[in-house]
Formats: C-alpha cells, sequence, structure tokens
C-alpha cells in the first residue's frame, strides 16, 4: 500500500482560488493578500495580520519589531524546528534554551521561571562573547566580555500542534518585563484552556507549509494588537519600504518576505474548511491512538488537560528505551512506510555546537525525546485502511524485534 508521509487537503475550490488570481494581472501585493489577514484578525480577535513568505519569515519579523539585536538573550526551547532558534541568530542574538516537559514536549515553565531570574547558569558555553558573523558588516565581530548580555523575550513552540503553558510564561514575562513571540506554526486552530493558540503573546506566528492544517504552499502570518509593530513588520517585509515611500526608497533594512497572491488566494480557501480539516485530523490522530495503545513499547501522545483543542500537525509516537528507534524506522521505510525521527535537537545541529560548543548532556529530557521520537504518516486525507497498514507494519516488526 502506498502511504505518503503527509498529503495537502486541496479541493477544487482551493484550486478555482489560485485559477482565478492567474486571469488577473495582479499576482502579488494586492487584494488576496489583505482577505487573507483578515481571515485570522476574524479568527483571533488580532487587530492586525501580516502575512508573509513562511513561518520562518514572520519570527524573524517579530524579533525585529521586539528590537532583539545582537548579544540579546532569548529564552526558547532546544525541541523545535530549528527556525525557532535561527531568527535570533540572524539578528547575532543569543538563544538560550531551557528542557522541556518529558510528557508533551513543550519548554518547561518552571525552567523558564528559574532562567528569567538566573539567566547567567543558562549561558552557552562560548554564550555571548563567542564570535558572530555580521553579514551586514561582511566580517566578523566580537561582543565585549564585559558588556552585560541583555535578556529580552521569551519564545515558547506549540509543539506537535500542542499550546505550551502560556499562563505560566505569560507571567514570567510580566515579572520581568520580557516580550512574547507565540512560535503557533505548528497549532493553528489548538486551544488553551479555551482560547486560541497563538494570541497570548505580544506577536503570535503561524506557518502553512503542505503539512500543516492548512496550506498556501508556503507562507505564513504574524498576528498582534501592537499597530506600531505591525506597521513596522509590513515595511520591512516589502524591502523596508515605510508608508509613503516610492517604490526605489527604503527606509528600512528589509526583506523580500512578501506573500504572492496565489498563495494567500489559496490560504484564504483553505481558512474557510480550518475546523473541517483539522476535525479530519483529530479522526486520523484517533485511528491511531486506537491502534498504538495496544502495542508494548510503544507510547502515543499525550495531551495535556489545559489542550482544550489540539490541532495535530504531527503524529509523533515514543518508543521505549530498550527499543531501537532507528532500526524500526529502516524496517518500515523498507514496507513502504515513510517515517521520522521528531524533533533532532537544535543543540546538537553541526553549527549551534561551532557556534556555542553545545555537548550532548545538556539538554537530557530534549535528547531522550529526540532519540525515541517517530513521526508517522500523518495527514487530513488519510484514510483508517492506510492507518491500519501503517500500524500493523509496525506490530510486525516489534514482534520481529522481540
Amino acid at each position: 500500500m502506498k502511504v505518503p508521509m503527509s498529503s495537502p487537503n486541496l479541493n477544487e475550490a482551493d484550486r478555482q482560488a489560485v485559477l482565478d488570481v492567474l486571469n488577473t494581472p495582479v499576482l502579488s501585493m494586492g487584494g488576496h493578500t489583505t482577505a487573507f489577514e483578515k481571515t485570522f484578525c476574524d479568527l483571533t480577535g488580532a487587530q492586525h495580520a501580516i502575512a508573509v513568505s513562511s513561518g520562518t519569515a514572520g519570527l524573524h519579523l517579530c524579533v525585529r519589531a521586539a528590537g532583539i539585536g545582537a548579544g540579546d538573550l532569548v529564552i526558547t526551547t532546544p525541541f523545535s524546528f530549528v527556525a525557532s532558534a535561527n531568527v535570533m541568530l540572524f539578528e547575532n542574538a543569543v538563544p538560550v534554551f531551557v528542557d522541556i516537559d518529558p510528557r508533551t514536549g513543550n519548554i518547561d515553565p518552571a525552567l523558564v521561571a528559574d532562567a528569567a531570574k538566573n539567566i547567567d547558569k543558562y549561558l552557552p558555553r562560548l554564550g555571548a562573547q563567542h564570535r558572530f558573523d555580521n553579514a551586514s558588516a561582511g566580517s566578523a565581530r566580537r561582543l565585549s566580555a564585559a558588556a552585560a548580555p541583555k535578556l529580552k523575550a521569551i519564545l515558547p513552540v506549540d509543539v506537535f500542534g500542542q499550546p505550551a503553558d502560556m499562563d505560566a510564561i505569560h507571567a514570567v514575562a510580566q515579572e520581568h518585563n520580557l516580550v512574547v513571540i507565540e512560535d503557533s506554526c505548528e497549532a493553528l486552530g489548538a486551544t488553551y484552556k479555551g482560547k486560541l493558540a497563538g494570541t497570548f503573546g505580544d506577536y503570535g506566528v503561524f506557518a502553512f507549509y503542505p503539512n500543516k492544517q492548512i496550506t498556501t504552499g508556503e507562507g505564513g502570518v504574524v498576528i498582534t494588537d501592537d499597530k506600531k509593530a505591525a506597521d513596522f513588520m509590513r515595511a520591512l517585509r516589502n524591502q523596508g519600504r515605510a508608508p509613503g515611500d516610492t517604490w526605489l526608497q527604503h527606509t528600512h533594512l528589509g526583506y523580500n518576505y512578501r506573500i504572492d497572491e496565489m498563495s494567500a488566494a489559496l490560504g484564504a480557501a483553505q481558512m474557510r474548511r480550518l475546523d473541517e480539516l483539522i476535525g479530519h485530523r483529530e479522526q486520523v490522530a484517533a485511528w491511531y491512538e486506537a491502534r498504538l495503545s495496544e502495542i508494548p513499547g510503544v507510547h502515543v501522545p499525550f495531551v495535556e488537560e489545559s489542550t482544550t483543542r489540539m490541532s495535530w500537525f504531527v503524529y509523533v509516537i515514543r518508543f521505549e528505551s530498550r527499543i531501537e528507534r532507528d532500526e524500526i524506522a529502516k524496517k518500515l521505510e523498507a514496507r513502504g512506510v515513510p517515517v521520522r525521527p521528531y524533533f533532532l535537537p537544535i543543540h546538537l545541529q553541526p553549527y549551534m555546537v561551532e557556534r556555542f560548543g553545545y555537548r550532548e548532556g545538556d539538554f537530557p529530557v530534549t535528547e531522550d525525546l529526540g532519540r525515541r521520537g517517530l513521526a508517522l504518516p500523518f495527514s487530513s486525507v488519510m484514510s483508517e485502511e492506510q492507518v491500519e497498514y501503517v500500524c500493523s507494519a509496525l506490530r510486525e516488526e516489534l514482534t520481529r524485534i522481540k
């Protein structure tokens, strides 16, 4: 049986929305972008939404809007896609990692609180004194050892579609006067204590890669209630053009982070089906849980009580430590079942080790989940027959290993 790792859920209305744009001369910076942004204001109640080319672009704009720069510190998680840490490096800031909750995989709020009070204890070995590449100057610079690093923000990630413990994180941010950039790129439509993910921070960011809850092909959206920040981010996404600038005037150092009209039109069409699309993913997750819960040595995802709606992004199981995850993965791949380790810890990525001197053992919970986690095929168009095939293959391979 052919089982894709993921697949977008597209219908004729989605395809027609894109074709309608192609029948006009406006393929960028038009009304479809504005309409797509409005769907997020309507959904979340945010005053401003800024559509961009990717979730990474959105996070980067939030870092710029928050005034985070060279040597500044941001508390975040090492258990995420690398973009949530990279956006600090783009500005020569320092991601300060703290470990995670072993059940949810989300950042541990108790460690966030401790780091905010005792930041020196959590700085990487090479810390703010290490050399950073300064792309704007075309050369390397060394931050002064005498300069006290400043903690500016917290960047929690809603891992796999489950919101982080935002009440606790928000309390730390208020106590220490920190900005909160909520990375909800994996959690569109999820709720925490009845409130939508992405609405708890100063900024919230969503993303729409083809394996996400909705897709625009590539794309993202930032939401905020801060008009000044929203105006600044709109300028930065458009090559730094501020209101009043002509096409060849650029008030700010900006980027080409615009979303195109075809993507925006697709996104708006998908947003009309958001609840339906999340519902399909909930059904697939339920099929998996019913079958996998009966397999010894396999742990299904844990959903925290405060998660009043899980918006499933991927379906990641964990093996007991006695089971060799990579061996099982190879056997499943040989049977036509694509799987992925989720996540590889950010702090052990080669460039992070080289920059900051991280080692195995620095974040034991992150590393443990990174060794034992395996993402199974998952999408809103999976059939129950496909889920059964995946689970049967997994059960058989585990039995053979025994």
